[in-house]
């Protein structure tokens, strides 16, 4: 019991860090460190601090993280998500709600060549939101659409968020990417469907659009989007085809990304320094949060946290069942207040073995955990999206109407949510496929 109280407390006090502001980074390896000399002295304190970091992080397949946010970032400049976006908004747009559909159809192409949902939400921001307001869209709904669409990032792959899953768990990050294809597919559609019966039944939130474009401006636009297409094949068919493993994959986007934006001439020297800079950014915040997180894990598995709690766990006559609720309940709670990075780091060290042992699947698990995430980022009052579109609408859209229109978007999340939690095949069956059982 004693490593219990230990462990709760410890993930309580990271909890309550984070809130009031501290790094998570620092947050969790503070805690991780002090809990590792309380519970092996000197020895294990020293231990850790010099060898954790550099072993954890000396992988090769890390690399897939700063890659696939290069590619983003360079696919964002080289103006491929404008020209997805055209093309789509020319072929649908004299269909009622038109803005919407697009934005949805968008960002599901941005996600399969980007894996950050802020970077996702942040783009369709700028280019859907004056749109919507030009033709006198709802602006609440269309704020909540590109954020609520924005999420996308993390289900439907290569996701930043898969990749830290992967690397916090051990699990395959190929067979997380291709469990994330039917469910991220699934989802965007829901949100299709959800949009034209909306529509509908309101059809003052999206005005008709007169606006019509010939066949020969259609065609031009879908000529447009071959860069789109040729990143789309290289990444994920490389992947799927199993040709590259995904961080050989996310290199060979990168570079393809940076020769797209060298061809439009859009890929200055400054343009590329530029955008390196922001990947060793984020990319840096990444790999301090997953540091911090790893010697975290280390101490809830050397105090005897983890071990204990499965056997409480076994001896209370818990069901399975009732702790998948609890665990469900208890991330979408902290996703109100906590960002989606921090919430995977605390969490996934002590609930990823936990689910394990009741015999759940862990990559059922991790796509479950994503569309958890997806949820968080897009609910009030701090859902990492809603800051996203908040900060690149400019006062086009206040909070009030942001949170107001997403609320839609967040009910059709949670019938998705329970359409994975009860078909576990939806997220297994094509990896299964794939790789077999």
């Amino acid at each position: 019991m004693d490593s219990i109280i230990m462990g709760v407390g410890s993930i309580g006090l990271a909890l309550v860090l984070t809130l009031i502001g501290v790094p998570v980074a620092v947050a969790l390896g503070l805690i991780g460190l002090g809990g590792l000399y309380l519970v092996g002295g000197t020895i294990l304190l020293t231990s850790a601090a010099e060898t954790l970091a550099y072993n954890a992080l000396n992988q090769y397949s890390f690399a897939v993280i700063p890659t696939f946010i290069l590619m983003g970032i360079l696919a964002n400049r080289a103006q491929i998500t404008g020209d997805l976006y055209e093309a789509f908004y020319r072929i649908m747009s004299r269909v009622r709600g038109s803005l919407y559909l697009v934005t949805v159809l968008s960002s599901a192409g941005f996600a399969a060549i980007s894996g950050s949902t802020i970077v996702s939400a942040a783009v369709f921001t700028k280019l859907s939101l004056p749109q919507m307001s030009r033709f006198g869209y709802d602006k609440g709904i269309g704020a909540g659409c590109i954020a609520a669409a924005g999420t996308f990032a993390s289900l439907i792959p290569p996701s930043i968020m898969m990749v830290i899953y992967a690397l916090l768990t051990g699990e395959s990050i190929g067979r997380l990417f291709v469990a994330g294809v039917v469910p991220g597919g699934l989802t965007a559609i829901a949100y299709l469907i959800f949009i034209l019966i909306l529509v509908r039944v309101r059809p003052s939130v999206a005005p008709r659009v007169d606006r019509v474009f010939s066949a020969r401006e259609k065609l031009q636009s879908l000529g447009r989007i071959g860069p789109f297409l040729i990143l789309s094949v290289i990444v994920i068919g490389g992947i799927y085809s199993g040709l590259m493993f995904p961080s050989a994959a996310g290199a060979v986007g990168a570079a393809g990304a940076l020769g797209i934006a060298i061809w439009r001439r859009v890929g200055s020297p400054k343009e590329i320094r530029d955008a390196l800079e922001e990947t060793a950014v984020s990319s840096g915040t990444i790999f301090l949060v997953l540091i911090g997180g790893l010697l975290f894990a280390r101490f809830l598995v050397y105090s005897g946290f983890i071990s204990d709690l499965v056997d409480v766990i076994g001896e209370s006559g818990i069901a399975p069942w009732q702790v998948l609720v609890a665990v469900i309940l208890f991330n979408l709670v902290l996703g109100m207040f906590i960002d989606t990075v921090s919430i995977t780091v605390v969490t996934v060290p002590f609930l990823h073995p936990i689910m394990v042992e009741l015999g759940y699947d862990p990559i059922w698990f991790g796509i479950l955990l994503i569309k958890l995430i997806e949820i968080s980022a897009i609910s009030p009052p701090i859902g990492l999206n809603l800051f996203a579109v908040i900060a690149s609408a400019r006062s086009v859209v206040t909070s009030g109407e942001l949170f107001r229109g997403v609320i839609p978007f967040l009910c059709v999340e949670f019938v998705l949510l329970a359409l994975i939690v009860m078909f576990p095949t939806i997220s297994l069956w094509l990896p299964n496929l794939v790789y077999g059982q």
